[in-house]
């Protein structure tokens, strides 16, 4: 008999890929990041804000994205969020990264641990262009 109640065990699910096409790394344990607090920048249908670019936080990115609304520095315990500093590994939208990008304010991006599904959303020429060092 099949099970369709569960999901499918990790061994039969297809690896998650990077934008280098590459196992996708865990981007941050600590602060531990994804929109399913596991570390990684998954790609998951239930993240409307499909949060799969793995960026390293900047003064200038995390004061931009207060500007606009965003606030990421500000620890918001009642949600386990401790609030980012600069150096900090973090899985941002793919959206807010763009903007961020056309804005000129783009933090660097870990390419290993950036989901493959940013790239229907940025360039891979911008992501690599903005590729950590």
């Amino acid at each position: 008999m099949i099970a369709f109640d569960r999901p499918p065990a990790p061994a039969e699910r297809s690896p998650d890929r990077n934008v280098l096409g590459e196992a996708l790394v865990a981007c941050s344990h600590a602060p531990l990041t994804g929109f399913l607090r596991d570390g990684c920048c998954r790609s998951v249908a239930s993240d409307p804000g499909a949060h799969t670019v793995c960026a390293v936080m900047t003064a200038d990115f995390l004061a931009f994205t207060v500007s606009v609304g965003n606030d990421l520095v500000t620890p918001q315990p009642q949600w386990g969020f401790p609030g980012l500093v600069v150096g900090d590994r973090w899985c941002l939208c793919a959206l807010r990264w763009l903007e961020a990008a056309r804005a000129g304010h783009a933090p660097p991006v870990v390419l290993a641990a950036t989901h493959e599904s940013a790239l229907d959303v940025i360039p891979a020429e911008l992501l690599h262009r903005h590729a950590a060092a």
